[in-house]
């Protein structure tokens, strides 16, 4: 599949990327975004890597846990100072891993709950706090097929991801008389090293044997989407979960 160039979908938008450090999909989503022709914050969690990929972008950056709503308030006073404001928040922090029901802790429960949905929640709040008085404005959030599907060992990361996208409807019909949209891409199987140091061969062989191409996605073909659904192409969607995926059942 060939990289697809720019189009200009972006022009003028200032953007908030979380979860950007890396090679994964928040990365992604930050380079396309400036290629479209948008200002890019990001953020991460992990400094080391926030730093290696804003160096790369040549974007401003700004640390984040969003498990701290001290520092979800002041990730977005830097991206507001940095861009002059803000018009799409890209959601994109999520945590992972694998346990059985039987096995698992109140600890991995409750660590994947909290970075993934209720740091979706955190950063979804604090950006309708601004894009509400401007009666303009975008939210995509992360979400997963596993939203949907079950897949044994993730009970935990279905759930977060399932309540991702009922708090992507909800909220979107909260912020519907204010112009805002907020929307959701659900990717199936994206490949990036940070996803191939923490699953199996075999586990990622067997997701990869679903999908009708044969491959995994490339996290640009995801981040396309994004950009979609933070674009004026996508004006007439909210609260509406698409799914990025070749799979099969």
């Amino acid at each position: 599949m060939d990289y697809v160039p720019g189009h200009g979908l972006l022009d003028g938008k200032r953007v908030l990327v979380t979860a950007a450090a890396g090679t994964g999909i928040g990365s992604a989503t930050a380079k396309r975004c400036l290629e479209e022709g948008a200002s890019v914050v990001i953020s991460d969690a992990h400094e080391r890597r926030l730093n290696e990929t804003a160096s790369e972008l040549n974007v401003p950056s700004v640390g984040c846990d969003v498990t701290d709503e001290t520092q979800v308030q002041r990730m977005f006073d830097v991206a507001v100072a940095e861009l002059g404001g803000l018009d799409v928040l890209v959601n994109n922090a999520g945590l992972g891993g694998t346990a059985n029901v039987v096995d698992m802790t109140d600890e991995q429960w409750s660590r994947v709950l909290d970075v993934t949905l209720n740091g979706t929640f955190r950063c979804t709040r604090a950006a309708l706090r601004l894009l509400q008085p401007q009666r303009s404005g975008v939210i995509v959030n992360n979400a997963s097929v596993l939203g949907w599907r079950a897949q044994a060992g993730q009970s935990h990361y279905a759930a977060a991801k399932a309540g991702v996208m009922a708090l992507t409807r909800c909220a979107a019909l909260e912020a519907a008389e204010f112009n805002v949209r907020i929307n959701a891409v659900a990717p199936s199987l994206a490949m990036h090293a940070n996803l191939a140091k923490v699953t199996t061969d075999e586990v990622l062989d067997a997701l990869t044997a679903r999908e009708a191409f044969g491959r995994a996605a490339e996290p640009w073909e995801v981040a396309n989407v994004i950009v979609f659904l933070a674009s004026d192409y996508s004006s007439y969607m909210t609260g509406e979960i698409v799914s990025v995926s070749s799979q099969h059942p």
